[in-house]
């Protein structure tokens, strides 16, 4: 087989336009500002769990839309979403990822907030009110906000699809974990990459990608067998499910056995489920622990990467420690596999960026069996539908 010169090599591959994805969708600078506009700022986006909002007027901080977010529980146990910035003079408000604030005022001119959004206070309030400028309207910005299974998502469209719409059955197989014991985040940690933030999602949508990680070749995720005993299934507005992986861990002495009495509750402890949620967000369960990914655009080749591990929130001390472990092994910032998935996603950014890789092939048929390119077809096709171009040439004009 002869080597390309530079023609054959930035020609279009000869298959549909569905099944390859051209370099300027990860690189491009104004496609990526067009994603920020016409995908993240529209699209519904996971913001924390609420049980990082336990108790009322407990905050958390947000930054996924390029906007400063906080997510507030009000006294009336509902969790709202606001712009993190005063209307005065657009100063930041809350500083800290997280805390507790009946009250919110601001530090440059003592302007106060409360869990409401409105605006209670403000130094020498008369001279606002000779100009009709009343505290009544200067409340926080909200944006939609609603919770699923405990989920919390955010919406910045004033006029979004409807929430019930947008998720349909697409986190259906996750409602026993979820819900039929209280679960808890556990573990939380960030890690900027330096990729596109669509090939940090790929990553999860990609599973021909397992012959990467020398744990799952030892923990025989890899035999014919399991292979087509695993599939695709794909939801409305890009959303999908990889299901029917069991995992082997009896025999590999690195890991820690799985017990079946520590199972997430609808799972057996050898179970792997994986659901990308479009456009940034993947749920993993790995049968006694949960993993979710949320991925925000910082640059065209730079994105940060929030990782939470679930667990039971009544466990014992002895209980949470091996669960701890066990998330640890494999989805820990010294893990077996997640520094493997880090630094593909880093290697191929480098590829995109440099301008030496021209395209992404996306082509693998295989009756949407565990490594069928399905999933990532069906992603890139809602992109291209919320983009108004197809990524096969994305340079194309939106209309």
């Amino acid at each position: 087989m002869p080597s390309r010169n530079r023609e054959t090599w930035e020609r279009p591959p000869d298959l549909p336009e569905t099944h390859y994805v051209d370099a300027a969708a990860y690189a491009d600078p104004d496609i990526f500002a067009d994603e920020m506009s016409r995908i993240l700022a529209r699209s519904w986006r996971f913001g924390c769990h609420e049980s990082e909002l336990p108790d009322a007027f407990d905050f958390r901080t947000i930054d996924h839309a390029e906007v400063p977010l906080v997510m507030i529980r009000g006294e009336d146990g509902r969790i709202r979403t606001f712009y993190n910035v005063c209307p005065h003079r657009g100063a930041k408000l809350f500083n800290d990822l997280s805390g507790n604030a009946r009250l919110k005022t601001c530090f440059f001119h003592h302007w106060t907030f409360d869990w409401k959004g409105d605006c209670v206070s403000r130094p020498r309030p008369k001279a606002y009110d000779d100009m009709n400028l009343r505290a009544e309207d200067c409340g926080l910005r909200e944006v939609h906000t609603d919770t699923l299974y405990g989920l919390v998502f955010f919406n910045l469209d004033d006029r979004p699809i409807p929430f019930a719409d947008y998720f349909g059955d697409a986190l259906a197989s996750f409602e026993r974990t979820l819900t039929e014991e209280p679960v808890e985040v556990f573990h939380y940690h960030q890690a900027v990459v330096r990729t596109n933030w669509k090939q940090w999602v790929e990553s999860n949508m990609d599973h021909y990608h397992e012959w990467m990680h020398v744990m799952l070749r030892r923990t025989n995720v890899l035999t014919e067998e399991t292979l087509f005993k695993r599939h695709v299934e794909l939801y409305p507005y890009g959303h999908i499910m990889f299901r029917g992986m069991q995992i082997d861990y009896q025999d590999e002495a690195t890991v820690v056995p799985r017990e079946q009495s520590k199972a997430l509750p609808g799972l057996t402890a050898e179970t792997f489920h994986s659901t990308p949620i479009f456009p940034n967000t993947v749920l993993m369960t790995r049968g006694t622990v949960m993993r979710i990914d949320t991925t925000t655009p910082l640059t065209p080749d730079t994105s940060l990467v929030e990782f939470r591990g679930l667990g039971l929130k009544n466990d014992s001390e002895e209980d949470r420690i091996v669960r701890i472990r066990q998330h640890n092994e494999f989805w820990g910032p010294m893990s077996h596999n997640l520094p493997e998935d880090l630094f593909a996603a880093e290697q191929c950014a480098k590829g995109y960026r440099t301008g030496g890789a021209t395209y992404g092939i996306i082509c693998r048929e295989e009756n949407m069996s565990a490594q069928d390119d399905g999933g990532m077809r069906h992603f890139y096709a809602e992109w291209s539908k919320w983009m108004g171009r197809p990524a096969s040439d994305p340079r194309t004009k939106a209309a």
